[in-house]
């Protein structure tokens, strides 16, 4: 009977031993298989983010570099202008260096937001007041372009964020819906706050847009309709700025169209 026992109690140990031996060779190996995956991950993406870092440095090189001729053109087009010799041409050229430094203004302020990711310096500021001056500058540009600016800003809305790149947001938002609205169209600027979330929206008249949501409309580059924003002079990138500022003040941003006949961008802190 003690024989018995004996040998239990051995079976019992000896399975209590290699229960734990398992589970420490499981948990080693575990361990081996993460620390590899993340040997590995960091070697397969290195090649990646090097080629990102050296992408947004030559935007924002190439950026400063094309000031310094765009200056010299502009210089020389008004040495043109003086001497006698303004044309419709000279008009061409002073529209275009204005459409390329614009353009050039954008990326370096693209390129600026993606370094600058968790690290713009964020104060509490009046959202409210942001909003209204910044979108009651457009109301001459849509009165002279035949449209209407409706403007409904809530009063003493505070928001905690970077009042600089706040203001680029609606500035842009704005000068989209302004741009390419239909004629004689209405645009609205609206702010309200509700259950502790801040809501901007931006709506504007427009044609030929298919319901529903157009989150592609913030992706760089994206045109929808390539004649119409030659044009107006966009360069698809205006928005690509919105979403950028939203995101570094991790706020979600939407396009949609609710009826095909207008578009409607919301951003929501």
């Amino acid at each position: 009977m003690r024989l018995l026992l004996a040998e239990d109690e051995k079976e019992l140990s000896s399975f209590w031993s290699f229960l734990v031996i398992s589970i420490l060779i499981s948990i080693t190996g575990i361990l081996v298989v993460f620390a590899l995956v993340l040997i590995f991950s960091k070697i397969a993406v290195k090649p990646f983010a090097e080629s990102y870092e050296k992408q947004k440095r030559f935007i924002t090189d190439a950026s400063h570099e094309i000031k310094t001729p765009l200056t010299i053109i502009e210089a020389n087009t008004e040495v043109l202008e003086m001497t006698g010799a303004e044309s419709e041409w000279t008009q061409s050229i002073r529209n275009q260096i204005k459409r390329l430094s614009s353009l050039t203004q954008k990326l370096v302020f693209l390129a600026r937001m993606d370094e600058n990711q968790g690290k713009l310096e964020m104060t509490e500021f009046s959202f409210s007041d942001a909003v209204l001056e910044t979108a009651d500058s457009f109301s001459a540009v849509a009165k002279n372009s035949g449209r209407t600016l409706d403007i409904n800003v809530q009063n003493g809305i505070l928001l905690m964020g970077n009042e600089m790149t706040i203001r680029e947001l609606v500035s842009v938002l704005v000068d989209n819906a302004v741009k390419y609205s239909t004629d004689n169209g209405n645009i609205s600027v609206s702010l309200v706050e509700k259950s502790g979330h801040k809501k901007l929206t931006v709506k504007n008249s427009t044609t030929a847009l298919e319901k529903g949501n157009h989150y592609i409309l913030f992706e760089r580059f994206y045109r929808s309709d390539s004649s119409r924003n030659s044009e107006t002079g966009g360069s698809g990138i205006g928005l690509s700025i919105a979403k950028a500022v939203a995101t570094a003040h991790k706020a979600k941003i939407h396009a949609k169209s609710p009826d095909g006949n207008s578009l409607e961008i919301t951003v929501v802190f």
